[in-house]
């Protein structure tokens, strides 16, 4: 089994930790595929307890964040597409159910009284290793 970092980057404006609306660390984010082509089986798993939301100050020094981790099984990712179903927080407080289909969110935060957006999405695959730091296990 081999283990991927999801890595995600973005300029955000007025908005912190963005993040999967069940949260970085959903245990029920289990993906089972059978390629159309040559039926080979795979799964791919989250790795509770490893992944962060994208903060504000990540965001300003052009930093990305380990959003997930996934054990992966008989397959490879390459890719990963932004859809519908995620959530952040304006650095007000206010929160934000965000579709990122597009690439780019802009919305008004009628608590702080200013625009909050998110756009020039990025996000990387990176093999990484787990290893046992003092009790827990780490995955780097």
């Amino acid at each position: 089994m081999v283990f991927f970092a999801l890595l995600v980057g973005a300029e955000l404006d007025g908005l912190t930790n963005l993040q999967p609306r069940g949260g970085c660390d959903d245990p029920s984010y289990p993906y089972y595929f059978k390629c159309k082509l040559c039926s080979r089986e795979g799964s791919v798993v989250v790795i509770p307890g490893q992944g962060t939301p994208l903060t504000a100050e990540q965001s300003q020094k052009g930093e990305m964040t380990c959003l997930m981790v996934f054990e992966c099984r008989g397959y490879e990712p390459i890719e990963f597409a932004f859809g519908n179903g995620w959530k952040a927080e304006s650095v007000h407080g206010t929160p934000f159910d965000i579709d990122l289909s597009e690439g780019e969110f802009d919305e008004y935060d009628e608590k702080g009284e200013c625009p909050v957006a998110l756009s020039k999405l990025q996000s990387t695959f990176k093999v990484v290793k787990k290893q046992g730091f003092h009790g827990k296990t780490r995955y780097v």
